[in-house]
């Protein structure tokens, strides 16, 4: 398959394009400014991207099976707490980007789409998600030592995958654990739809190598086209 991944140099999504060049597949990676980096693994190609643009978008689309778009604001790979505040200065960057990435498949209607989004738009409780709630986001983001102003930005994935929700194109919206950090490659995980995936002592929590495990399997074998999934030990 060719696979794009856009936030290829995010701490998830150069997880990916590791992922799917191991699996053999050609991958073509997207980041803001692609001029920069030398990466001459075989099969994989750097390209520029504006992931708020749709025109930018649609003139990477064609040749491509899948994209991944794992956007977030600033570099959280080098710079986490920049990502978090410009993610609290602009929340509706999240919906923006779901806008022109659908935009932009309106000329390549057979390319799937897997958008990586938050967690807090799962479901705690039956028709209860943390992004409704200002104490229950408050609740999870003082466990993990992000300021509570991050609640804006957390709502505004919601608001993404709402955008997603009004389409007819082939998308998939990945929430991941609520603990999500490098860690080791497993292969050994659960998968869930709507509500986190809990392991035994009651956590919500995944390293980003089998994030990346999980978005190239479902870009492989699709079993949540126009649907949510997340995955948990």
């Amino acid at each position: 398959m060719h696979i794009g991944v856009i936030g290829a140099t995010g701490t998830i999504g150069s997880r990916i394009v590791t992922e799917a060049l191991g699996r053999g597949h050609r991958v073509t990676a997207f980041s803001r400014d692609a001029s920069a980096i030398h990466d001459q693994r075989e099969n994989l190609t750097w390209a520029s991207i504006d992931a708020l643009d749709a025109d930018s978008i649609a003139a990477a689309l064609p040749g491509l099976d899948v994209l991944i778009s794992g956007f977030q604001p600033g570099n959280g790979a080098k710079d986490i707490a920049d990502t978090i505040q410009r993610s609290i200065a602009d929340p509706t960057v999240y919906a923006t980007a779901a806008r022109a990435l659908l935009k932009a498949l309106n000329g390549q209607p057979r390319t799937r789409l897997i958008v990586i989004g938050g967690a807090g738009s799962l479901e705690i409780a039956p028709g209860v998600a943390r992004a409704d709630h200002d104490d229950l986001i408050h609740e999870s983001l003082d466990e993990i030592g992000i300021p509570r102003e991050y609640a804006a930005a957390v709502r505004g994935h919601r608001d993404a995958l709402n955008v997603l929700r009004t389409s007819n194109r082939l998308w998939t919206y990945f929430s991941p654990a609520e603990q999500i950090a490098p860690g080791e490659r497993t292969d050994r995980f659960r998968i869930g739809g709507d509500q986190p995936v809990l392991d035994a002592d009651g956590l919500s929590r995944i390293s980003a190598e089998d994030a990346a495990v999980a978005l190239v399997d479902e870009a492989e074998l699709p079993r949540f086209v126009q649907r949510r999934f997340t995955i948990g030990y």
